[in-house]
């Protein structure tokens, strides 16, 4: 026994030795940017963005801050390496670079592009509300993206109103206003539709405090009405239908055309209408889902 223990270890010892030599024997990896200069490092970094090679820009970009962390060169690497990482869907290093880049260099001539391009890189205009509504379950769950590309649309404006990039992010934050708030909206929906008044309600006055003046305004609203109505407080009821009849005089809500049939197969035009508890049994154990367009 003793003899086959040290026939083992004997054999471990000669496997770790052949390893540990053989790590040696391995050719090192030769770093094609050795010696560059940090102009040299740029322009290759520049052109592989300019092709569309956005990994080997932003590994480029890094280099050149690693080796030249002071001076305009790693100014622009870190702001352009930040746009790279977002072309190559390395969505979470893009906004890391750019909080970086507003932090370093607050007085920076172009800091006004990091704060729009951190809104960029939030902003899913691809998706839209009903992205957001499907993806999100509809519950204490807020579209993160949408907040953060709405707080950096708005200090961008806020701080540099005469900014190139501020007339498109005015508009954008209108956009993300009536989506924001719509969200709001949905949620609200979803707890009424399982009789959670209270929090219906919150979700409601959530969307027309933080987003007054959008069109959700008036579908936030009705569910005000329907959930203080449901939870016995008539004068509130009353008031907030009293609101909505002078700021919304012609509402769907109010002349009771909610009820109008539809042909079955059309679920476009006045989506924002359906889901609505109208107070109507349909035989089926109540309203249809909001999302249900079957």
């Amino acid at each position: 026994m003793a003899a086959f223990v040290r026939t083992l270890a004997l054999a471990f010892a000669i496997v770790a030795a052949v390893l540990s030599s053989g790590c040696s024997l391995l050719p090192e990896v030769k770093d094609e940017t050795s010696g560059w200069s940090a102009d040299r490092l740029y322009r290759t970094a520049h052109d592989a963005m300019l092709e569309g090679n956005y990994t080997r820009a932003v590994k480029l970009f890094e280099t050149l801050e690693a080796r030249f962390p002071y001076g305009r060169y790693a100014q622009q690497a870190m702001l352009e390496g930040a746009y790279a990482s977002y072309r190559a869907n390395e969505v979470p290093t893009a906004i890391s670079g750019l909080d970086r880049f507003i932090r370093t260099y607050p007085n920076h001539p172009n800091v006004d592009y990091a704060y729009y391009l951190k809104g960029i890189v939030n902003f899913r205009e691809d998706q839209g509300l009903l992205g957001y509504v499907y993806e999100f379950e509809m519950s204490e769950r807020d579209p993160k993206l949408m907040k953060d590309a709405f707080a950096a649309f708005k200090e961008l404006v806020a701080k540099f109103p005469d900014s190139r990039y501020a007339e498109d992010a005015r508009q954008r934050l209108v956009y993300l206003a009536n989506a924001l708030s719509m969200f709001e909206v949905h949620v609200a929906r979803y707890y009424y539709n399982r009789t959670a008044y209270v929090a219906a309600a919150s979700r409601a006055q959530s969307s027309l405090l933080n987003f007054p003046r959008t069109p959700a305004n008036e579908h936030a609203l009705d569910v005000l009405v329907r959930s203080y109505d449901k939870l016995d407080l008539p004068k509130l009821r009353d008031d907030t239908r009293e609101i909505m009849a002078k700021s919304y005089p012609g509402s769907l809500y109010l002349t009771g055309e909610l009820g109008a049939s539809r042909p079955w197969w059309k679920f476009w035009g006045n989506d924002i209408y359906r889901g609505v508890d109208t107070g109507k049994d349909d035989g089926k154990g109540g309203p249809k889902p909001w999302w249900q367009i079957w």
